[in-house]
Order: C-alpha cells, then structure tokens, then sequence
C-alpha cells in the first residue's frame, strides 16, 4: 500500500526531542555536530522523516533505530527518509553519525549539515508525546576526537567517523545524560577547526555562524577538552576560554581534560590554577590511551574510545556529583 500522507510535524512540536545542539530557523531544525539526537514515538506503521538537502555538497551520515532492531545508516541525499514497521507502537530513533569535518558546516548555506524539517505521518499513524528526557546535562567541546573522526578505519570522511562511538557520546549515555557534543575536527584553543569552523574561543556560545547555542535548562557538568591541535598554548588562552565557559553556566562544574598526548598539560594544569575556580577541576587523561588504541596513531578506535570513556566516568563520578544509575 503506498504511503498516504496525514499529519504534518514541525521540528518544534513538543512530541519530538531534539538532544545535541540545534539551531532553530523557521520550519527547521539544525545540527552540525556529531552525536545531535532526534526521538519521538507514534501508534501505527509508517512515518516519513524530512530533511532539508538543498545545496549540500555533501550528505550528512544518520543512524536510525525503531525500537530494539539494530541502528541502520542512512546516508540522507533525498529528502525524505521513510520508516515502517508492523502497525503497534514504535519509538524512533535518529542519531547523527557524522556531519563531514572538511567541508563548510560554519556558515550558511551550508555544504554538510543536518536540516530536520520534521515529520509526515500515514494517514493511520499517530504521533505519541513521549516526554522529556531526565537525568543530567552534560557537555562536551572538543576537536576530532570528540567528534569521532576515524574512529571506525582510517578513512579520512564520513566513512571513517561515528559520533556514537566517541568517549563523549559513551560517557553521557552512562550516566543517562542529556548532552551536547561539541566537536570539530582540527580545532584547538585559538586554531580554527576544519569546515571553517573558527577558534574555540570564537566559536564557543554559537551552534553556528549566526545561531546562538541557547539552553533552556542549566546544564550540570562541562568537559572542555581542546589544546593537542593548537601548536602552542599559552596559559592565558586557556585561562580566557575556562572563563568563558564560566560565564555562560555559571553554576555548573567544569572539567578541563588535557590532551590524552599529554600535549599542553603543564599549561592546562597551570590555566586552572590561575582562574582560581572552585568548581573547575583539571583531569590528566596523560595515557588513558596509547597509539595501539588509535587507526592512524592518533584517533582512537572504537575500543580506544571506550578505554578513554571508562577512565573518564570514574573521574567525573570522583571530581563531579555525577553518578552513574544503579
């Protein structure tokens, strides 16, 4: 039976969660990073997700999972993204993989993003409200590692990169965590990212050029881990963005993490004493991993992002109130 459209959604309709940093223009919903979360429920057999292609250069990479079956990619070139499954209740789920790190995803228009622009339902489908999600907040801002650039093989695009594999995506559904994961590829402190992404400094604040990175909510637990990209850091760089962070959550604890190189600890460790902050504390991952858990001596794999995922719980769960669920 072909699909007989019924009921059209906007992004913003409170029955779908948006996780991640979004950015919201009038009948869409933008993400340009890895690990962004769409979910909703509905009561029938057939749903069709749209997106926005127009003008990509290149198709962002999606997982999409309905209820327990395994997560199934979807490289989004078309427009419109069918779902079926036996009439009943489902619950869908939409993880960004990967938005291509080498292409413009700054300033629109853009060559890769993620362009939501909601939902068309089968005449005998329904959308369900499913609720917000609880638990903790969590953020994550960081280079290509966070992004999970490479973590899958060596190839150097999407192919190679899984934001659901980084230790940031990892650490977050740990704790069962709302989070934000904010990673670009090549950026550091005060070196601009791939994609023309600026500075960290630059582009901490903003989902992207123009769009304002608001929360609704406070967020908990801030883990900032730039600085290997940077080929030198003076400790007032870092110092400045640690303040940053600070003024815009200025109730949250954030945690500094050094490269897992080691590259730029001393003057990390030396930035956070200087800020003087309570409530910012600095992890040394100095050898949480080694070459061998990374694809190219420097990404980690998929293993490797675990390794790192399961130092870094047990050190926010030591320096932050987080606590894993019983």
């Amino acid at each position: 039976m072909p699909f007989e459209p019924g009921e059209v959604v906007a992004p913003s309709d409170p029955r779908i969660v948006l996780e991640g940093q979004w950015g919201h223009q009038p009948g869409v919903a933008i993400t340009v990073n890895s690990g962004s979360r769409i979910s909703f429920s509905y009561a029938g057999e057939r749903v069709q997700l749209l997106f926005d292609t127009d003008g990509l250069t290149v198709a962002p990479h999606l997982w999409i999972t309905v209820d327990d079956a395994e997560p199934r990619l979807h490289v989004i070139v078309e427009p419109v993204v069918e779902v079926e499954a036996p009439d009943g209740r489902h619950r869908v789920e939409v993880v960004v993989k990967d938005v291509n790190e080498h292409v413009n995803r700054w300033n629109p228009p853009f060559e890769c993003a993620v362009v939501f622009a909601g939902l068309v339902l089968d005449v005998k489908s329904r959308l369900r409200l499913s609720g917000r999600p609880g638990g903790p907040r969590l953020e994550f801002y960081g280079d290509s590692i966070t992004q999970g650039v490479r973590s899958l093989s060596e190839h150097p695009e999407s192919e190679g990169a899984d934001g659901t594999t980084s230790y940031a995506y990892l650490t977050a559904r740990a704790f069962g965590a709302t989070a934000y994961q904010v990673g670009f590829g090549s950026q550091g402190i005060s070196k601009p990212g791939n994609g023309e992404v600026p500075a960290g400094i630059d582009s901490f604040g903003w989902n992207f050029a123009g769009s304002p990175a608001e929360r609704v909510e406070p967020s908990d637990v801030i883990v900032v881990n730039l600085g290997v990209n940077d080929p030198t850091l003076e400790t007032e760089e870092y110092a400045d963005y640690v303040r940053r962070v600070r003024a815009a959550y200025p109730s949250a604890t954030i945690v500094a993490l050094t490269p897992f190189s080691g590259k730029h600890a001393e003057t990390i460790q030396a930035a956070v004493k200087t800020v003087d902050d309570p409530d910012l504390v600095c992890v040394d991952s100095t050898g949480w991993i080694t070459e061998d858990d990374c694809t190219d001596l420097v990404h980690p794999t998929v293993a490797g992002h675990a390794k790192i995922a399961a130092h870094l719980v047990e050190a926010l769960e030591h320096h932050t109130s987080l606590r894993r669920p019983a």
